[in-house]
Parts: C-alpha cells; structure tokens; sequence
C-alpha cells in the first residue's frame, strides 16, 4: 500500500478508535501496530478489509446499545457491557490475518497480481479474506442478534432450547442474517479491490463474493458452536440475565479462597455486599454465590473462542481452496 495513502489511512483509523473511545489505551497501540502490518501490503485489499470489520463492527456494536445494555450484566454487576475493546479483543480478530498478511508481503512478487488459483500464494489470500468474513460475521451475529425479538435458542441442544440473550451459542434468525450480512460486506469488499490477474471477468469477482460470504456466516456459526462447548455462559440467578466478562474474559461463578495482592479480597472475612463494595471500588470483578452455569465447559474465555474460530475458518478456506485450485500449500514458496 502506497506510503501517502497508508499513512493519512492509519491516522484516521487510529483518531477516530481514539475520539470514539472505542478501544483502551493499549488496544490504540495494539490497533496502531496491527493496521501497520497490514498497510506494508503492497495491495490495498488488507488494510481495506482492516477499516471495513473494525467500522462495520463499532457501528454493530454501538447500535441500540442502551438495548443491550438491559439484557445483560457486566462482571462488575452494572447493566450492560462496556463497549471498548482491549488489545487482546484487537488480537483475537486480526492476528490469523495478520500473519499471512505478513507471510505474503513476503513472499509476493513486485507488480503480481490475483491469480484467483493459478498460483499457490493465492491460497494466503484466500486466507486472509476468510479470517474476516468470519470474524465479521461473528460481530454482526452476536452484537445485533442479541437485539431479536425472538428468544435465542442452544445452538448445542438438541431441542434448541431457550437461552437468555447473550448465551454462547444462542442463535436467532435474525442474528444469522445479520451475520450473513457482516460477512457480506467483507467479501464484496475483497472482491472490488482485489487486482485479479488479466483474464478474470465479472463472474469470478460475484463467484469470489458469494462464496466467501457463505463462508463467513458458516464462520459465526462454527463460533456459535465452540462458544456453546468450550466457554461458560454464567447468569446471574436473581435477575437471569447473561453475566460478560470485562474485556471477553472469563466470568467467576463461585467464592475462592483469600486472594492475596491489591486486588484480592476474603470471601471468608467479609460479607457479599461488602466484597461488591470493594470490587467496584477497585474497578475488578466481584465474586458472587447467586451465579449459575447456563452451559458450556469453562474451558476458553470469549477472546481464545474467537482464535481458534478465526484460524479454523482461515485454515479451513485455505484447505478448501486448495483442493478446488488443485494447488499445494508446499509451493507457496515461503522458504525461498
């Protein structure tokens, strides 16, 4: 990506996560550094791809936020979650695309264009588009579903049952669509400014966009399923409402032993009501015995559920792409 365009480019994304406090401190840098990587791309498609998830999904996540924000609780035992992101939120999105967005600066030729299969590096691009249709639609999903009107259903259960708004792995119809719509955006994107080789027609830019759109919602899906098994959705039994982590990790169900540090706190010396005190006092979450365990295995907190779901996807596409090119990996050519 041209330096006179990558560097306004960076500026205005960086300004505009900054005025909208949008992300923390250190997620601005992680941000900062993460859209660097991507604009030393000589193609414009990655750092393009970078703007369209992180304003698609500020703007789904702020959109009747004050909704939300009655339908669920925070760690802390507010209303509602806060909506700036961390640096390991940052992470858990981009770092699969990052990777191969570096991978392929690499190994890229000056002046070669989109293959669409005919080169075995075509596969990292392919990657690399799949890591944010997915995680696109996953954000489009989760933020404007929990909006339904309709009860969210245990995407995991077998009679799909009734959820609280906010389970993992409670899906809606409308949250689906919107995740098709979240995925959309990524892959038409992807497919006006990709520079497809010489040859290509319209057919393969519509092909390139419809199927990376499936995929992406396959992608929220695919979360859908890994959140439902591997992270614990807690409620809060007085109120039922989904309990979320500050900053997508995980949420404590049950009283520990005394903590030590300035953080830590007895649940054997001092009362519920005062250890809710002290923990919003000190800005951490409060240990609380009205909590239950709707589902899941507490195995993964929200952040590493988006990982492992952004590096199957990509992964996956990658795989899928290769078999349908008739193209091995082997000959990307990363060790020269």
């Amino acid at each position: 990506m041209k330096p006179i365009i990558a560097i306004p480019a960076l500026i205005i994304l960086v300004h505009r996560a900054w005025s909208r406090k949008s992300l923390t401190p250190l997620g601005l840098i992680t941000a900062a550094l993460t859209g660097s990587a991507h604009a030393l791309h000589p193609w414009s498609t990655p750092f393009a791809l970078l703007a369209v998830f992180y304003f698609g999904g500020t703007k789904a996540t702020r959109v009747k936020h004050e909704v939300k924000a009655r339908l669920t609780l925070s760690a802390t035992g507010s209303e509602g979650s806060d909506v700036q992101r961390t640096h390991i939120q940052v992470l858990a999105n981009s770092i699969v695309a990052t990777v191969l967005i570096l991978v392929h600066t690499y190994v890229l030729g000056q002046g070669q264009c989109f293959g669409n299969g005919k080169n075995a590096k075509d596969l990292l691009v392919v990657g690399i588009v799949a890591n944010y249709a997915a995680v696109a639609a996953d954000t489009f999903s989760s933020e404007l579903g929990i909006l339904s009107k309709s009860k969210p259903r245990l995407i995991t259960s077998p009679s799909l049952r009734v959820v609280p708004p906010g389970t993992n792995g409670g899906v809606t119809v409308a949250g689906l669509l919107a995740g098709v719509f979240g995925a959309f955006t990524v892959s038409v994107t992807s497919a006006g400014l990709l520079p497809f080789c010489a040859g290509s027609s319209w057919a393969d830019r519509v092909c390139w966009t419809l199927a990376f759109t499936a995929w992406g919602a396959l992608g929220s899906v695919v979360d859908s399923v890994l959140g439902a098994l591997l992270q614990a959705s807690v409620v809060d039994k007085r109120t039922g409402k989904v309990v979320e982590g500050e900053g997508g990790k995980k949420v404590l169900v049950h009283p520990h032993p005394r903590v030590g540090g300035a953080t830590g706190y007895s649940a054997a010396s001092a009362s519920a009501g005062a250890q809710q005190r002290e923990g919003e006092k000190r800005g951490v979450e409060t240990v609380h015995e009205s909590r239950r365990v709707e589902s899941g295995w507490d195995l993964l907190d929200n952040n590493a559920v988006n990982v492992l779901m952004a590096f199957l996807m990509s992964v996956g596409a990658m795989g899928v792409a290769s078999w349908v090119w008739d193209v091995s990996v082997l000959d990307i050519g990363i060790w020269g």
